[in-house]
Formats: structure tokens, C-alpha cells, sequence
């Protein structure tokens, strides 16, 4: 149970995709798959975990993040 409240009082972050993977590296391009990105303007609602801050530093040219507070705040 208490796992449950930890997820909802997690922060969260919504990635949206702004530039092309064209002519990108593929290392590049698996990662906005892996931020669950493979079109342009489409968003993403993600946990704001260690890893995820590391992916959207590797594509940071190509995505756009807003921040969530966590709910009931």
C-alpha cells in the first residue's frame, strides 16, 4: 500500500517531441522510442526518475519537458 501513495506522490514529467529523428544517430532515435516518442508533437507523461532525466539529456535538442507537480498539490 504504501508502494501505491509513493507513486502517486512521485513527480512526473511530459516529454513532447519538437525535432525530427531524420538524420539523427540511432542511439538517438532509440531513445525517443524509449521515452515512448516516435512522432513529432506527440507528448509523453513519464516518472521523473535518474533515467529518464538521463534520456531527455541525450535528446534535449529534440524534446521539449514540462514539469508535473504531484497531485493534491
Amino acid at each position: 500500500m504504501a508502494k501505491n501513495s509513493a507513486a502517486s506522490t512521485a513527480k512526473t514529467l511530459t516529454v513532447e517531441q519538437i525535432g525530427s529523428p531524420i538524420r539523427r544517430e540511432s542511439k538517438q532515435r532509440e531513445t525517443l522510442k524509449g521515452l515512448k516518442l516516435n512522432k513529432l508533437h506527440r507528448t509523453s507523461t513519464l516518472e521523473d526518475t535518474p533515467s529518464v532525466r538521463g534520456m531527455i539529456e541525450k535528446v534535449k535538442h529534440l524534446v521539449r519537458v514540462h514539469e508535473t507537480p504531484p497531485d493534491g498539490q
